[in-house]
């Protein structure tokens, strides 16, 4: 008997080549994978996530998915795996017994990330490794402006990395709000999925905006252009974070 679970994990994207098995250093997808093989009795056992994050890439809210040969507790399946994935940074906060077919990617309605700028002269001490830290002051309000013209289905070429794999550039944008909070400048957006790099590209283009270097309505330019180079640098991993995916019925 086969049972697949759904994990709700967390996890400090500093130190790991990203979510996929990668030869070249430690991977989230590995140390979860290896994990879940000593529950399996050395059996490899097969990861699945929502939404692959970056080398430096946080989550709070990742959505990812095992099978195993054997009928678990939920909760005596949570610990078993932080017990092996010690003393690594990835956390399963919660697990469900998955839906007949269901697959956390596929049946991912919407998936949510945010992105923290410390805009202050000092560099950060506590929270270096989970912001971009930019000591000149930018214009939250003027990026919040330029960030409205990027909302809804576009073709968005201009924020794809040149690696992109997707096979259509056209993606619908359903929220891309920008705030201060004291230093810190929290960027946070929804779309049912993402191109590769685009949230990055998208912040490091509104970071002009906030820069005074461009105004808003140039977003528009950048994106109408489709053209990679058009658009603004690609914002470090560090400030990003995976904050949560929706599905229907609610896993979580």
């Amino acid at each position: 008997m086969t049972t697949t679970y759904a994990l709700l994990l967390e996890y400090d994207g500093r130190g790991f080549v990203g979510w996929q098995m990668q030869p070249n250093g430690l991977s989230i997808q590995q140390v979860l994978e290896e994990a879940a093989s000593r529950l399996a009795g050395g059996a490899p056992v097969a990861a699945a996530i929502a939404g692959r994050t970056d080398a430096g890439v946080h989550a709070e809210g990742q959505v990812a998915m095992i099978t195993l040969d054997r009928d678990l507790p939920p909760q005596r399946l949570r610990d078993a795996l932080n017990f092996y994935m010690k003393p690594h940074a990835v956390v399963v906060q919660d697990v469900r017994v998955a839906p007949e077919g269901w697959h956390p990617r596929f049946n991912a309605l919407r998936r949510r990330y945010r992105y923290v700028i410390l805009n202050r002269r000092a560099r950060p001490a506590l929270e270096a490794g989970h912001v971009w830290h930019m000591p000149h002051p930018l214009e939250a309000g003027a990026m919040a402006e330029g960030a409205r013209f990027l909302l809804g289905r576009h073709d968005f070429t201009s924020f794809r990395a040149a690696s992109c794999q997707a096979k259509s550039p056209l993606r619908t944008l359903d929220r891309l709000d920008v705030r201060r909070d004291g230093f810190h400048i929290i960027i946070e957006t929804e779309a049912r999925s993402f191109l590769h790099h685009q949230v990055r590209n998208m912040v490091g283009t509104l970071k002009l905006v906030g820069a005074g270097v461009w105004e808003p309505a140039q977003m528009a330019e950048a994106l109408a252009a489709r053209d990679r180079a058009a658009a603004g640098p690609t914002a470090p991993p560090d400030g990003l974070t995976f904050m949560s995916v929706d599905y229907e019925p609610a896993i979580f």
